[in-house]
């Protein structure tokens, strides 16, 4: 048997459908946190799986974001998809400053005001998909492009540019090891792009997000220009990945259960609880994110994590720890609201859930509102699913109605 001083080997590159990676699983199992080789960095990591330990790690600043940087840290992808300047790689109090004025631009509220204009681009699309008729394939009429167009619509990216940035997102998030230099290029070349693209705001605003960030100020504290860039980058980077991942994969569980189908056919108002539970429910990536590093010695469930330890979190195993969650590995309508890691948690929490919520909501609502006789087109098994990113999610979605 393995002990804590040998680490476990964990490619993490299980893609069958929306099944829990087994691997994952047999880690959930044991009672402390487990050391673990990536693919890629020079250094093994702590795992830990738990929700509650999992908080710990996220919350507790003995666990550092920042001080991974400059270092050959465990992660799924050859190039760190992260800049050196993001946010998600702060610590308070410098990631609370940088917080604090970009939440500005994701209030509820202002959010609230975005929504036409997210119904009006996710309709078009629609209107697109029917004019076609079916057969046809949700993820390149809805799941592909509608996060993309919401999120560089409300940033204010011209629209002859969107194609390019598709493809260079794309580019970020592939695991092959001959991916490395193309990724580091990309990074800098879209870190360029949205660096100018500021430097217009700040001369012309508009009725977007960077200018709504511009305009974000905390007494007379601001967002410089690189900060700016940075974040631009990252809210392309997590807008568009993860939406374009979740819609398809919310419709593939709603399409293979007609439980949930008919659940939101007689109470439609119930849309974002049942959202809610699939997004804790669905295994939305491969693997692990970003690390810590400890600052110093913690003592964590019984195992001494020492300073200078990469330590992993994974949310995925905290959305079903059983100790939170009865029944975790159920989807359930009717659980109790609460609340989940899939957006993150602590200090590093996705700053834009309000807009993340916004477009699921609109997606997949106005999808099931429009076409009521909506159906998979082919044998579930039949459905294609990605291999080579860190994400999960159909390749394509064939569906009728």
């Amino acid at each position: 048997m393995t002990t804590n001083d040998e680490p476990v080997t964990c490619p993490f590159s299980y893609s069958e459908a929306l099944e829990f990676d087994p691997e994952l699983a047999a880690l959930m199992e044991r009672e402390s946190p487990t050391r673990i080789r990536l693919p890629y960095g020079d250094a093994d990591a702590w795992l830990v799986t738990d929700f509650q330990s999992v908080q710990t790690v996220t919350s507790d600043r003995r666990f550092s974001r920042a001080r991974i940087m400059g270092y050959d840290y465990p992660r799924m992808t050859p190039e760190p998809i992260v800049s050196p300047e993001s946010v998600n790689v702060m610590d308070p109090p410098q990631s609370s400053r940088v917080r604090s004025l970009v939440s500005q631009a994701f209030t509820q509220e202002r959010v609230d005001g975005m929504r036409e204009r997210i119904v009006r681009l996710a309709d078009s699309l629609l209107d697109e998909m029917a004019k076609e008729g079916p057969p046809t394939d949700l993820v390149r009429h809805l799941s592909d492009p509608f996060p993309q167009h919401t999120i560089l619509d409300l940033l204010g990216i011209p629209r002859d540019d969107w194609p390019r940035m598709r493809e260079l997102v794309l580019k970020l998030l592939v695991t092959g090891r001959d991916n490395k230099e193309t990724a580091a290029q990309v990074k800098a070349d879209l870190t360029a792009y949205f660096h100018t693209v500021v430097e217009q705001r700040r001369h012309t605003p508009g009725n977007d997000i960077v200018s709504a960030m511009i305009a974000a100020r905390d007494g007379e504290d601001q967002l410089d220009d690189k900060e700016m860039a940075v974040m631009t980058l990252t809210l392309v980077l997590s807008g568009q990945d993860t939406a374009t991942c979740q819609i398809s994969n919310i419709v593939y569980l709603l399409l293979t259960r007609p439980e949930l189908m008919n659940q939101l056919r007689r109470h439609p108002e119930s849309l974002p609880d049942v959202i809610h539970e699939l997004l804790r429910y669905i295994p939305f990536r491969k693997g692990v994110g970003i690390p810590r590093v400890a600052v110093e010695d913690v003592e964590l469930d019984g195992v001494k994590i020492r300073a200078g330890e990469f330590v992993h979190v994974s949310y995925l195993t905290a959305n079903r720890d059983p100790a939170r969650y009865p029944d975790p590995h159920v989807i359930d309508p009717g659980r109790p609201h609460t609340p989940h890691m899939t957006f993150g948690w602590g200090g590093h929490r996705c700053i834009g859930v309000p807009l993340a919520m916004a477009e699921l909501e609109v997606a997949v609502g106005r999808l099931l509102e429009r076409f009521p006789g909506l159906r998979l087109a082919v044998p579930p098994e039949d459905v294609r699913w990605d291999a080579k990113t860190i994400r999960r999610f159909p390749v394509e979605l064939p569906v009728t109605w």
